[in-house]
């Protein structure tokens, strides 16, 4: 019989069971941790689970948030994007089951390269941020199952949202603040949302943003990872916000001499803020990244990128906290979460 025919015949009840291995990360609003979930006849694989605050769990334009943001990305499958496989709840809380990065973000990163006294060469540089754009290309250009598009804006393209795995795959996380149509519920206009050093001049004003934002603050992400400091990064937030609207944008090939004409022309129209100026779209600013990179006919791969880590990091993933932090692990007590059929 074709397979098509079985459709709709029987359904699968089952339950998801994970158990909490360590913590990843822990943010404002939510943590990460490592999990591994169990199958049938032994199955076993290691996702991440993100979970909220128990503070935040009962505040209902958040947990909608949380719902929207797992709805949205369920369907952004892209090599760039981290996956996500599942959301449940337990216990009245909701967690995310999301694809496991063997790697780090590029904050840690950058704190590697610090305490190794390491630089980053250019092309790896150039290469991490082309396949950010990679990602951002086609969540962009998203489409609803009518083919209608969804108008995702990512809205904080930062180092802690941007991961490098030990083999070398760049992938963008946390879409929890993301713009896009039906999913979420959005403040823009009267709320700034994301990192005051990252995000666009537009959005650091309170100003309605569109794809070209999430460019801008990619090109933030260059040139941080090119000069080892964010040049917009103030004191405060505040003047992190200043910055992004009135800092004069300089010339990096007299902040970096490695910068050549040809990267200092990208990060200026990466960082442009006349929105006519910026690139229209991620898949332009890729061109051009690309292009940099590989135009003499070969260039850095994730096989490049891989070793780069390896020996950065001495084969080493970073050991996660050891301590238990106060009010974060009561709410996954004990170490396991049922997700239930009526899971959503």
């Amino acid at each position: 019989m074709p397979q098509h025919q079985f459709v709709g015949l029987f359904t699968i009840q089952s339950e998801f069971h994970y158990d909490i291995v360590r913590k990843l990360y822990e943010g404002g609003m939510g943590i990460v941790y490592e999990a591994e979930q169990h199958g049938a006849r032994g199955f076993i694989k290691r996702v991440a689970i993100k979970v909220i605050r128990q503070n935040y769990a009962d505040q209902k334009q958040f947990i909608e948030n949380f719902i929207g943001e797992a709805k949205l990305v369920a369907d952004l499958i892209h090599t760039n994007i981290v996956q996500t496989y599942h959301l449940g709840q337990t216990q009245n809380v909701y967690f995310i089951a999301m694809e496991l990065i063997r790697g780090v973000n590029l904050e840690q990163f950058s704190q590697q390269l610090a305490a190794k006294r390491t630089l980053l060469p250019v092309e790896l540089a150039v290469f991490i941020v082309s396949r950010v754009a990679r990602g951002l290309a086609y969540a962009h250009a998203k489409t609803d199952s009518q083919g209608r598009p969804l108008g995702i804006v990512h809205r904080d393209v930062s180092f802690k949202n941007i991961m490098i795995a030990f083999e070398g795959d760049v992938k963008l996380t946390d879409f929890g603040i993301a713009k896009a149509r039906g999913f979420l519920v959005d403040n823009e206009g009267e709320v700034v949302a994301g990192k005051a050093d990252y995000m666009s001049p537009e959005q650091a004003n309170f100003k309605i943003t569109d794809k070209r934002s999430d460019l801008f603050s990619a090109g933030v992400v260059l040139a941080h990872l090119l000069l080892g400091r964010n040049l917009f990064k103030g004191a405060t937030a505040e003047e992190s916000r200043k910055r992004m609207i009135e800092m004069p944008i300089p010339d990096f090939r007299a902040l970096d001499p490695r910068v050549d004409d040809r990267l200092n022309e990208i990060l200026h129209r990466a960082l442009a803020r006349n929105l006519d100026q910026r690139y229209p779209n991620a898949d332009e600013m890729l061109y051009d990244l690309e292009h940099y990179i590989y135009h003499s006919g070969y260039g850095p791969t994730n096989e490049t990128m891989g070793r780069f880590m390896r020996e950065l990091f001495d084969q080493q993933v970073p050991a996660a906290p050891a301590q238990r932090t106060r009010g974060t692990t009561e709410l996954l007590e004990p170490a396991n979460i049922y997700a239930s059929k009526k899971t959503k």
